[in-house]
């Protein structure tokens, strides 16, 4: 239905611009810059609908729509009448905003129409929109990246916005709002300016070293601050990718003898019944993957089949499957000992032990019991899985920005590699080259000299109206 309203508002755009060749000059001159609409909220049917519109022609669509046809105040809700351009048809009554650039979200002139939300209504606009000269459909992410092109958000925010867009748990939302806000750009651009005062002192000393004007240890100031920036670049580096694993999920992995109640947790912890649940040994017989909230954390949940010789050749491939993911028994027991890896020993179906419990004579590493039946014992296991995926993970909430993409750690170990040849190079002209190229990773990180191919891939994560 959605696609359906937005081909009908693309064809009016397009034939807006065929008839409006021949018309009058009442309409102002929108220069080479393009206005583009699209619906800015969720697709369905809603209370209120969302549809804005950016770029010079923004007033004139304004006007066009609404009547009275003076602007309302800028950044105050009005209620007008909207209708077709063409026809006068009302198409709704609907709360207007007028955002007059640059104090704007792309730093251009802006509306905001909120219409009811029913698709006649939503359609009715869209089309309307797509009539008014000077007017054309918005690409994915182009109202963000124009706020990008005109310096409303630095490459790192646009991530960040990116983010918190397709956040589904608690610890990613505040991951990215964190990025939003420009914590992870400040944090660089405060490593830039670090790089920009070593390399004044080092050019200044090429250029007056034999005079007697500059100060007394100028390259050992500058040696001072980049093996600062040294350590602070290699602690971020060091961070076992917390920030990407925060974005994409944990991996967690169900395993144990068969009829342990492993699909049972599975269900549990995922809340639906994902896995088939059966006395009969052997029911699952492939690596069941679901993607869930574990305590505000991303994970990928995975149902293994029980470990055992099994009886048929599908079971014995999925065992083999599970074993690959984890072998268990005498091998996940050693480990947890060991404490090498980052594993949990969950003792299930704790309704059925007698009164006393397990009994002082079982040499058990530590375990957590747990009833799938009667939900005795989720809580802690909850708390536990919690625990272990914010050390995985990282506590988005405390801490310095954490990095979230591949492309931070590339332009980050960029400047790294780039302050080592610094270290080691004995000619002044080759040591500040070394930093210049240093400072440029850090601007490519923001979003200063980015590629065109880089900024595509970024903002076409974004939806049409965003």
């Amino acid at each position: 239905m959605w696609r359906e309203l937005w081909t009908l508002a693309a064809r009016a755009a397009r034939g807006s611009r065929r008839l409006c060749t021949g018309q009058s000059s009442r309409a102002p001159a929108f220069g080479s810059g393009a206005t583009i609409f699209a619906l800015s909220s969720g697709q369905g049917r809603c209370g209120i609908a969302v549809i804005r519109t950016s770029g010079p022609a923004s007033s004139h669509a304004l006007r066009s729509l609404t009547a009275p046809r003076d602007l309302p105040p800028a950044r105050s809700a009005s209620l007008r009448l909207l209708s077709d351009p063409h026809t006068g048809e009302p198409l709704d009554r609907a709360l207007v905003l007028w955002f007059p650039g640059p104090q704007s979200f792309t730093g251009e002139d802006c509306v905001e129409f909120h219409v009811h939300g029913g698709p006649a209504v939503v359609s009715g606009v869209l089309q309307a929109l797509g009539s008014v000269p000077g007017l054309r459909p918005a690409e994915a992410g182009e109202f963000t990246r124009r706020a990008f092109a005109h310096g409303k958000l630095s490459l790192t925010e646009v991530e960040g916005l990116a983010d918190l867009i397709h956040a589904e748990t608690e610890a990613q939302r505040r991951q990215a709002l964190r990025q939003l806000d420009g914590e992870l750009g400040q944090l660089c651009r405060s490593w830039a300016e670090t790089l920009t005062k070593a390399l004044a002192h080092v050019e200044a000393y090429i250029d007056f070293g034999e005079d007697d004007n500059l100060e007394d240890g100028v390259l050992e100031q500058a040696d001072s601050e980049v093996q600062g920036l040294v350590v602070a670049l290699d602690a971020h580096l060091r961070d076992a990718r917390r920030g990407q694993r925060l974005r994409s999920g944990a991996h967690v992995v169900v395993t144990g003898p068969p009829n342990a109640g492993k699909s049972s947790l599975v269900n549990l912890l995922s809340q639906k019944p994902v896995s088939i649940v059966s006395p009969e040994p052997g029911t699952t017989r492939d690596v069941l993957e679901i993607p869930v909230d574990l305590a505000g954390f991303p994970a990928l949940l995975s149902d293994t089949a029980g470990l055992r010789e099994g009886v048929g050749p599908v079971e014995q491939e999925g065992v083999r499957r599970a074993r690959e993911s984890c072998n268990f028994l005498d091998t996940v027991v050693a480990l947890l000992g060991a404490q090498s890896q980052r594993l949990l020993l969950v003792l299930n179906k704790s309704d059925l032990l007698p009164p006393e419990g397990l009994g002082p004579s079982l040499d058990l590493p530590p375990h957590l019991l747990l009833s799938c039946l009667t939900r005795e014992g989720l809580d802690g296991l909850l708390e536990a899985l919690k625990k272990e995926l914010a050390a995985v993970c990282g506590d988005p909430s405390t801490g310095p920005p954490l990095l979230t993409r591949t492309r931070h750690r590339h332009h980050l170990q960029g400047c790294l590699d780039a302050l080592g040849h610094y270290n080691q190079t004995r000619d002044l002209a080759l040591a500040a080259e070394a930093l210049r190229v240093a400072r440029r990773h850090l601007s490519h990180l923001t979003g200063g000299g980015g590629t065109e191919e880089v900024l595509d891939i970024i903002f076409r994560d974004f939806c049409v109206g965003k």
